[in-house]
């Protein structure tokens, strides 16, 4: 089975990872995306060091808002074992992505420590129509809602109404909620930033500061993308910042707009990309002759790249350490069914013996 292509020609993959670097070394701006495991992360930004590469998840705006929340604002949160086992009253902010729905699930199927009344009590903060992740029992969680107004603006509501101030438009079900909270020994809020705007975060966590004045509340952070959060965890450790960090002048530069991978390829700034990911995505539009290199979970050349290594996915073809929003810390996983396909770490650390360099890759 091939595993590498020049353009559309199978090749070596020894070759293939030479004419990367080669590309890699003649590029004046090149950029990557990220969807990798703990160790193709730490590959990838050690390999953008050398080339002077801006790099990104490939999701980079929801993970860029959740980021912004602990760099900007900061938040309140508690770890997800101890919301397992305490949450009282679990109230979900806009719509989860469905990795996390299980979990909900599961909250929902068990009871928790501090509970007077041996049940969690379900609410859900989103506009008329929003849904919640199944609920055990056929149980469905209690609408906080201004009707077709944002989120934000429904977070807005909600914390005025809370500190007894007057809205243009009362939450529905306010009521319930206040006497739910009262009765709450550990309310905790469920919140992405998947589909939930910058302010809306930011207005959630001003939510949790004022019920912290008169009691005790926290938040939970269920990461639009388990492998975005990993690599933002790792990109942190690694250079003092989150993704959306580049190396133009020799030296880690954090800025969430100047390096926004997918802006930096709409408005024809980068000559180069890089995209790493165990799953195909066709490449955005280009503005110019930007040339494409790709490292996926495939079994044929991606149309319009200059050069495809196939790799394996995390967990499923080899081992590896991910970020777990189950445990909110790292963790390792064994291969599912173990294949031959190379690691994102593995392809990445060959491209990269084939840039001269004097910094040493991370084992």
């Amino acid at each position: 089975m091939a595993v590498a292509w020049i353009g559309n020609r199978e090749a070596l993959v020894e070759r293939a990872a030479a004419h990367a670097a080669a590309l890699l070394g003649s590029s004046r701006c090149p950029v990557f995306s990220l969807d990798t495991d703990i160790h193709g992360t730490r590959a990838a930004i050690a390999l953008a060091e050398r080339v002077g590469a801006a790099y990104d998840h490939a999701d980079g705006a929801a993970v860029s808002r959740e980021t912004a929340l602990f760099t900007d604002k900061g938040a309140m949160t508690v770890a997800p074992g101890e919301t397992h086992r305490r949450a009282d009253v679990v109230v979900i902010v806009g719509e989860l992505p469905q990795i996390h729905h299980e979990f909900v699930g599961e909250l929902s199927a068990t009871v928790p420590d501090l509970s007077a009344k041996n049940q969690r009590e379900f609410f859900l903060v989103g506009s008329n129509g929003a849904s919640a992740p199944p609920l055990s029992n056929g149980r469905t969680a209690t609408l906080l809602s201004c009707g077709e107004a944002s989120l934000g603006a429904t977070l807005a509501a909600l914390r005025a109404q809370s500190r007894g101030r007057q809205t243009s438009q009362p939450v529905s079900n306010f009521d319930d909620f206040a006497k739910a909270l009262e009765a709450a020994h550990f309310p905790v809020f469920l919140f992405s930033g998947d589909a939930t705007e910058g302010l809306a975060l930011e207005m959630l966590q001003g939510l949790i500061a004022d019920l912290n004045r008169k009691s005790r509340a926290s938040g939970l952070h269920l990461p639009a993308s388990e492998n975005g959060w990993g690599s933002a965890l790792a990109s942190t450790w690694m250079t003092g910042f989150p993704l959306r960090t580049g190396f133009a002048r020799g030296f880690p530069e954090f800025d969430p707009w100047r390096y926004d991978v997918a802006r930096m390829i709409a408005a024809g700034e980068a000559d180069l990309h890089l995209r790493i990911s165990s799953s195909i995505v066709q490449p955005q539009k280009k503005k110019n002759r930007m040339a494409l290199i790709v490292l996926a979970k495939t079994q044929e050349p991606i149309a319009g790249a200059a050069v495809t290594i196939a790799i394996g996915e995390a967990g499923v073809d080899h081992e590896a350490v991910v970020y777990s929003s189950r445990t909110g810390s790292l963790r390792s996983i064994d291969a599912r069914a173990a294949s031959e396909l190379p690691s994102a770490a593995t392809v990445i650390r060959l491209v990269a013996s084939h840039v001269s360099s004097e910094a040493a890759l991370p084992c």
